[in-house]
Parts: C-alpha cells; sequence; structure tokens
C-alpha cells in the first residue's frame, strides 16, 4: 500500500481527495494536514511514500513545508507532489528547485490524482499537462544558446539519449521500450545522471535538460 498524507487548509478538498484515493486498491490515504506545520508534524508521526502538499496555506505555505521536507538534514524524506488551483510559472519554478517530484492542477480529475500517487510512489513523476506546457516555456525561455555546459558532455551518448527523454515526460517505462534497454538500465542511468548533476530527482534532471538546451 502507498500511504498518503493530504496537506490543504481547505476540508472540502482533502475530504474530496481522500475519497477518491481510498477508493483505489493500493493507496491508504494515513493523516490530514491543514497547514504546513501540521504537515510537517503529521509526516513525523506517519511517515508516509507520498504528500500531496498545496501550495498556499496559513502558518507555513507547501512551498516552505516542502523545503523543510526536502533539506539534505531532514529525518524522513517522503516524495512531494504539489496540488494547486495556481498554475503560475514563479511558483512552479520555485517547487522544482525545492524539491518536488510532481505537480498536478486541483481540477486534473480523479484518475490523474492517483497516477501521480503511483508515480511518485514508484520514484516516476507526472505533471498535470497544462503545468507542463507553462514549466517548458519557461526553461526554453532561460535556456542559453551558448556550447554546451561542462556537465552535458560528462554525460553519455546514452545517459544524454535517457536524459532527453525523461525531460520530455516518459516514464521509465516508455524509456525502456524507446531505447530498447530494460527498466532497471533506464533507473542505473538515472541515478548516474543525478550523481553527475547533483540532482534530487527526476524533475530537477528535466528541468537542466530544458535549461542547458539539451532537451528543444
Amino acid at each position: 500500500m502507498i500511504r498518503v498524507l493530504l496537506a490543504d487548509d481547505q476540508e472540502i478538498v482533502r475530504t474530496g481527495m481522500a475519497m477518491i484515493l481510498s477508493a483505489e486498491d493500493d493507496i491508504d490515504v494515513v493523516a490530514h494536514a491543514q497547514d504546513g506545520l501540521q504537515a510537517l508534524e503529521m509526516v513525523t508521526l506517519h511517515r508516509p511514500d507520498v504528500v500531496l502538499m498545496d501550495i498556499r496555506m496559513p502558518r507555513l505555505d507547501g512551498l516552505d513545508a516542502l523545503r523543510h521536507l526536502t533539506r539534505p538534514q531532514a529525518p524522513y524524506r517522503p516524495q512531494v507532489v504539489m496540488v494547486t488551483t495556481f498554475d503560475d510559472e514563479e511558483y512552479l519554478a520555485r517547487a522544482v528547485e525545492a524539491g518536488a517530484v510532481g505537480f498536478i492542477l486541483k481540477d486534473s480529475g480523479p484518475r490523474l490524482l492517483a497516477e501521480a500517487v503511483r508515480a511518485a510512489a514508484a520514484g516516476d513523476s507526472l505533471v498535470s499537462p497544462s503545468i507542463t506546457v507553462r514549466l517548458l516555456r519557461r526553461f526554453r525561455t532561460s535556456a542559453s544558446a551558448a556550447a554546451p555546459q561542462p556537465a552535458t558532455q560528462r554525460l553519455s551518448p546514452r545517459e544524454r539519449e535517457v536524459v532527453v527523454l525523461l525531460a520530455e515526460g516518459l516514464t521509465n517505462a516508455e524509456i525502456a521500450t524507446a531505447l530498447s534497454i530494460t527498466v532497471g538500465t533506464v533507473k542505473t542511468h538515472l541515478t548516474n545522471v543525478q550523481s553527475k548533476l547533483g540532482a534530487r530527482n527526476r524533475v530537477e534532471i528535466a528541468a537542466w535538460s530544458w535549461r542547458t538546451g539539451l532537451t528543444t
């Protein structure tokens, strides 16, 4: 079972998400939080696999709570998916930098919500299509047209292929099929890439790929 914590300041939103996710055979909603501070307390108490985190909450907002959970010295680091009604590019960019592994809008629908939880638990990432467009536009705009960065040159040809497909939104299984390799090999390549780039997760790798112009 995938253990999930719901963090949102609106009770009706938490209740709705809990109803949707509790209907799934492989997902267990273990706790609710109404603000960022309570979310941190509930993470310590329940140790969920995935946290669905609203961005704007009282006392401590979702971005600050995210930074606390993903800091290097954090005693427990669940996967955090940002769930919001706000698709502002600045919020999204800050969430990427803070270590979020996925982003969905509250009106994305039941199927996407459950898929986002499963993707995060499996080490993949899921981003709502409308958010993806905004993220890619922002990273494309900031990409340099200069020569490839040193980190790009450190990646092997196969690693670059994996990164490009990852940045285009493919899952590990889809990358494996596209390159005729195993899912285990994809994971090994991504682990090596994370080490070379100092990236914390797939979203940061994808963002780096767009920023450097490796993905166009």
